[in-house]
């Protein structure tokens, strides 16, 4: 009669064990040293405005700039985050940026760079910043690595 009882006691203090020793890793918090130890998943990202004032080979290239760029902007900000390829890993927050086009390229427009954070308990987070016409023509080429540097500032 013993022995079942020990069989039962043994298999759940073996059952309890091993559930306690799958316990999730808590998703990152919205602090510096949340988002300093996360990991992030860059989204594809998105123009919002008059996409129209460049061309497709253009439009192309700075999409490529944004994702590589937004991401260099976080692992500057946060030197022991890590950013992941894959979209679908799992406790990653997941990035969007985005590019506010003006409606048209006259001195008083602006323009915006924005980054959309979805952390993995479904806190969404927007962070933006506008622009004037003259720092596009004084950065050019690394107007897009500028402008998500000064959106990064923004975290925590």
């Amino acid at each position: 009669m013993k022995t079942p009882i020990l069989s039962c006691t043994l298999l759940a203090a073996l059952t309890f064990g091993a559930a306690s020793t799958v316990t999730p890793s808590p998703a990152p918090a919205w602090t510096h040293e949340g988002l300093a130890a996360a990991t992030y998943v860059i989204l594809e990202p998105r123009v919002e405005g008059n996409i129209n004032l460049v061309g497709a080979d253009q439009r192309k290239s700075i999409l490529e700039a944004m994702k590589r760029d937004s991401a260099g902007a976080i692992t500057r900000r946060y030197p022991t985050a890590k950013i992941a390829a894959d979209g679908a890993t799992p406790g990653a927050i997941r990035v969007t940026p985005t590019f506010i086009a003006p409606r048209s390229l006259v001195p008083w427009a602006k323009l915006g760079g924005r980054l959309d954070f979805e952390l993995p308990s479904g806190q969404k987070v927007s962070l933006r910043e506008d622009f004037g016409i003259s720092i596009l023509l004084q950065k050019r080429s690394e107007f897009v690595n500028y402008m998500y540097d000064t959106v990064a500032k923004q975290l925590p």
